[in-house]
């Protein structure tokens, strides 16, 4: 099978486009014939080696982490879909591949695809809805009345949370460039910060939640829009001392870890806040819940372009400038 393969750890290495064995299905796996797959900026931090130390994937493999397609082959031990089923998940780590037009995924992180969306559209889903769920649901616990902030509302992972955050019946606050501003408010942003003009640490204040997607100089201050027990929540770093228990990392990782985030721990600590790190997991249970939001037109997908497979390099540049409103995909066949 064709299939874009990271050959070393470079940044803004090459993919190689390459002839690989098609997978084999284990017991509980499906094997799904690859339709469409999902670019992500985490796409790129794993080729330019950024989680080696977390992920250790040993080249040459294949990159990708969302999936939509056909399910052509299933394990002897699953009993949730069959042959012909349309499907979309996030493969789990350590199992990633989508960049291809085979993958094997496990039946646990596997959902089947809304009815309502394309084979495209479905793939721009698995990793920034299971992020926002796994944020917004799971650690921040939202709740209606309470007020969040989402940065960067037009990415992938704001485009979904905004429209998330919104069912949870949360007032919604984030930043946008001005180019931007009608998208995130059609999403449901109450609160639109241009982010080229303002300062949003002087704008926003008595929070209950950010979700910081961004650098450390705004994760810091994302400290001051919160109130007392309010919950800083990372997908961006850095991992604190709990991921790296969840992830049973070795002794030595651990440490560098909690020293890593000590000093955002501490200012948190002072502040009277929390702050946590969540690095999002596949989860097929989870998933099929966006679909009933999705079904239901709570929820939309927002694409910004839909690349040829052999143009699958020039998708993950294109994610890589940032200029991306919503998701970009590449369409396998």
């Amino acid at each position: 099978m064709k299939a874009f393969v990271v050959d070393k750890y470079q940044k803004k290495g090459a993919l190689r486009l390459a002839e690989m064995p098609e997978p084999e299905p284990r017991d509980n796996d499906v094997l799904i014939e690859v339709h469409a797959a999902g670019v992500n900026l985490l796409d790129s931090k794993l080729r330019d080696g950024e989680f080696k130390l977390i992920l250790p994937y040993r080249p040459p493999f294949i990159l990708g982490h969302d999936v939509a397609g056909i399910v052509i082959r299933v394990g002897s031990k699953v009993r949730k879909f069959k042959t012909g089923d349309e499907v979309y998940a996030r493969a789990r780590d350590g199992r990633i591949g989508t960049f291809a037009e085979f993958i094997a995924v496990e039946e646990a992180d596997v959902a089947v695809k809304p009815d309502s969306l394309s084979m495209e559209e479905a793939a721009s889903i698995p990793l920034v809805g299971l992020t926002a769920w796994q944020v917004l649901v799971d650690r921040a616990g939202l709740k209606k009345g309470q007020r969040v902030f989402i940065q960067a509302g037009s990415g992938g992972v704001g485009t979904f949370a905004i429209q998330l955050a919104k069912h949870l019946g949360a007032t919604v606050a984030t930043t946008a460039s001005a180019a931007s501003a009608d998208l995130v408010r059609r999403l449901g942003a109450d609160v639109v910060i241009d982010y080229k003009k303002e300062d949003f640490e002087k704008v926003l204040h008595g929070y209950d939640v950010v979700l910081n997607s961004q650098d450390a100089k705004t994760l810091e201050k994302s400290l001051h829009v919160l109130k007392p027990g309010g919950k800083l929540i990372s997908i961006s770093g850095p991992p604190d001392p709990e991921f790296a228990r969840d992830k049973g990392l070795n002794i030595v990782l651990k440490l560098v870890l909690r020293l890593l985030s000590r000093g955002i721990r501490g200012r948190a600590r002072r502040a009277g806040v929390g702050y946590s790190f969540l690095f999002m997991w596949a989860q097929g249970d989870q998933l099929n819940r966006i679909t009933s939001l999705i079904q239901s037109g709570v929820i939309h997908p927002v694409m910004d372009q839909v690349f040829p497979f052999e143009k699958t390099n020039e998708a993950l540049a294109y994610v890589e400038t940032g200029r991306a409103k919503g998701k970009v995909v590449v369409k396998v066949r």
